[in-house]
């Protein structure tokens, strides 16, 4: 069941990333995001305080510490890095470097080492990630690159693998004071305290950056359907946040960092056919071969030891 949790993160992360687009052209950036978190939040919050462990955990500082980095700073990277980078260099860095950075720092800080099939594996899903996302000449980035972004991918990338790693110090704190960590339902708690401080980070950012006038209000298109519209924030909050992250939470209380995020690191490929089934986005020659090494490579990976 580890390997299971890994998998459906990835699958509802490349959900959720159709549902992003739906919801950002309708409402612009900033309201999507924050839409989408207390949505999260509210339906997380409802589990953790009634079937889980609401704050209880031995842990709740190190989690809301992993939000705080993770989703606080990392996606502020991620937003950052777009407009420099392009959608495809941005996922790319992000996905690609937060896997080793998570496992080193595992390594050197808890202990945690895998094995030299488990590196070899889990580097195949990477490398099939990047053939599949990379910008060549037939298909350059949508954006003038600029190397600044290249910094902001980094912080991107950092936030995500250090996130990672600081929930897996949750998990470990929590197993020493004796509770039941690894399970669907602290994986959901665990997610619920991330969110909510990531939730908290983010508003009082763009709360600063409103009282400094350095956050204009971008105009929004009026919405042409707006039941349809809202249904696609709530399905952004709902793929992403709550199923993408539970998921997420409860593979990383069970596994460690450097295996969970290859894993992970699928969501862009796996989006293909999503965005494909839904839009009718047809996927190039190469998005295809990248995404067979990376399945393989995942495959490869849950028969490791």
């Amino acid at each position: 069941m580890a390997m299971v949790a890994s998998f459906l993160a990835a699958f509802f992360f490349a959900l959720n990333a159709t549902c992003a687009t739906h919801s950002v052209r309708a409402f612009g950036s900033v309201r999507a995001n924050i839409g989408r978190l207390i949505l999260a939040t509210l339906v997380l919050g409802i589990f953790a305080h009634t079937a889980g462990g609401g704050f209880s955990s031995a842990s709740v500082g190190w989690f809301v510490l992993s939000g705080i980095i993770g989703m606080g700073l990392g996606d502020l990277g991620v937003y950052a890095a777009l407009p420099l980078l392009g959608s495809r260099i941005t996922v790319l860095m992000t996905q690609c470097l937060a896997a080793p950075i998570a496992a080193l720092g595992e390594w050197a800080w808890l202990g945690t080492r895998l094995t030299a099939q488990q590196i070899a594996w889990g580097g195949l899903i990477l490398a099939g990630v990047a053939i599949a996302i990379t910008p060549s000449r037939s298909s350059p980035p949508r954006v003038k690159v600029r190397p600044i972004g290249f910094l902001f991918g980094f912080i991107a990338a950092l936030g995500q693998g250090l996130g990672a790693l600081v929930s897996r110090k949750g998990v470990s704190v929590a197993e020493a004071a004796g509770e039941a960590a690894h399970n669907a339902t602290f994986g959901i708690t665990a997610a619920y305290q991330r969110i909510l401080a990531g939730l908290v980070f983010v508003v009082v950012w763009f709360v600063v950056l409103r009282a400094l006038q350095r956050l204009p209000v971008a105009p929004v298109p009026a919405p042409a359907n707006r039941r349809a519209n809202y249904g696609w924030m709530v399905a952004n909050g709902l793929a992403g946040p709550v199923l993408g992250v539970g998921c997420y939470q409860w593979a990383l209380a069970t596994t460690p960092s450097g295996v969970v995020l290859p894993i992970a690191a699928t969501a862009p490929l796996l989006s293909i056919p999503i965005a494909f089934w839904l839009e009718g986005d047809r996927p190039p020659k190469r998005a295809i071969l990248g995404g067979v090494l990376a399945v393989a490579g995942c495959i490869a990976l849950t028969r490791a030891r």
